[in-house]
């Protein structure tokens, strides 16, 4: 079963003529390593926005994410991808994480192909498409972390931008997927920040 028919993500030719993939996966990456800076060993408790998450549950996520997305490239079957997604949570949670993003990042952007197609969870998707999901996964749980560190949660523009033009075909549907919440309020007003309108998009209620 591809993506597309678990879920009817946006065609491929919609993804093309954003921000550049590699500047955007760096920028997310950058971003979402910053914040690591700021959790200490007592916060790994701190509950996030995350639905029966904390702390240390997203950060071992994002390192689940990245080592699976790696694996990925390197050719793994849906059920290898899938044992590696669901794998326990490391004793060294933030140094496991930084060295995840690290080996994502160096593996992704040595990519060549970006039609080339891989077993990911929800299906065959494109490594173009796993970008997407990467840098959407980074810029979505970057804000769910400074949202429970007390931080600011700014994120960057740019990245704000190419996240919500990749998700916004979705929106109808979005609330139905399983993993942004509800979806859209319906109450965002049209004159919001493109980042109130990705995190309402997303079921982030600020």
């Amino acid at each position: 079963m591809t993506a597309h028919e678990k879920f009817p993500f946006p065609p491929l030719a919609e993804y093309v003529g954003r921000m550049d993939l590699s500047e955007a996966l760096r920028l997310s990456t950058t971003n979402f390593l910053s914040l690591l800076e700021h959790v200490g060993p007592n916060d790994l408790a701190f509950a996030t926005p995350c639905e029966g998450w904390a702390v240390r549950d997203l950060v071992a996520h994002v390192t689940r994410g990245s080592d699976m997305s790696v694996s990925l490239l390197n050719g793994a079957s849906q059920s290898e991808a899938s044992e590696l997604f669901h794998a326990e949570a490391p004793d060294d949670v933030l140094g496991e994480c930084r060295r995840a993003l690290a080996a994502q990042f160096a593996a992704m952007t040595s990519a060549v192909d970006l039609e080339q197609m891989v077993h990911h969870t929800v299906g065959d998707i494109s490594v173009r498409q796993l970008f997407d999901f990467r840098i959407g996964d980074l810029t979505l749980h970057a804000w769910d972390l400074a949202r429970a560190l007390s931080i600011s949660d700014e994120l960057p523009d740019e990245l704000v931008e190419h996240v919500y033009d990749v998700l916004l075909p979705m929106e109808a549907f979005i609330g139905d997927i399983g993993v942004f919440g509800t979806g859209p309020s319906g109450a965002i007003k049209p004159d919001s920040t493109t980042q109130a309108k990705l995190l309402d998009l997303t079921g982030r209620r600020q």
